[in-house]
């Protein structure tokens, strides 16, 4: 199916990253790609807003910061509003590269699939993570295989394109707190597709990870109750 035909927009998830937000604007209308783009500002105390507008993005500010959850689900409310048929997550540090959006749009458009994740661990990759992260990694991918049947190996990728059923899904149903491994918990229930293709992600191009040692504890322990409750749970999610 010709992407020409298709409104895709690309969603960036911002949250004090006026360091990097222009060199990812940048990079995405660098890449070719015919897509739209909107910068959720997610209550940054810096310039993000600024610096994002000037580069050229449509932005959409927050009053306060809602978390990574708020900020997407703002992203697909705006996708449903404006009768997107591909929303793609794009993370403003610079980790993920748009040139290999067309590699997750494709599955899409074909029907492949209703999900496509951006994966590390599918192929061999020159991305490097330190052990903490990588006993999460495997012990999430674990979880989610058990659960679901669907053998996912980056759960916690944000580098995600979605087709307009989901657009719809999320609008109205999206996790608030650490939510990219309990969306695949949801997604499966209510039997969408799933599936990942390969890619290589960068270094942080400026700013930090909110996810401190502590707070990777208790990532951990949360996610898992919420994996588990959500898995016995009868009947559809909301």
């Amino acid at each position: 199916m010709d992407s020409k035909s298709k409104k895709i927009l690309v969603i960036i998830p911002a949250y004090n990253e006026e360091k990097s937000i222009s060199k990812v604007i940048k990079s995405l209308f660098d890449s070719g790609h015919k897509v739209d783009l909107v910068v959720v500002d997610d209550g940054s105390k810096d310039k993000t807003s600024i610096i994002a507008k000037e580069s050229g993005a449509k932005v959409l500010k927050l009053p306060f910061n809602l978390g990574i959850g708020g900020a997407m689900q703002t992203g697909y409310l705006y996708a449903k509003k404006n009768n997107y048929d591909v929303a793609i997550q794009l993370d403003g540090d610079g980790q993920h590269d748009p040139l290999y959006l067309g590699d997750l749009i494709t599955p899409l458009l074909d029907g492949r699939s209703d999900m496509i994740i951006g994966s590390r661990y599918v192929a061999k990759t020159e991305y490097q993570s330190n052990v903490s992260r990588r006993i999460g990694m495997i012990f999430f991918s674990t979880l989610v295989t058990l659960l679901t049947g669907n053998p996912i190996k980056d759960t916690t990728s944000g580098f995600r394109a979605v087709n307009r059923k989901i657009i719809d899904y999320f609008a109205d149903n999206y996790p608030s707190d650490y939510p990219e491994v309990d969306v695949l918990i949801r997604l499966h229930k209510k039997k969408f597709k799933v599936m990942e293709v390969p890619v290589e992600m960068k270094e942080r191009q400026g700013g930090t990870s909110s996810i401190t040692p502590l707070k990777s504890i208790y990532y951990v322990i949360k996610v898992s109750i919420v994996l588990l409750i959500n898995s016995i749970r009868t009947g559809a999610l909301s």
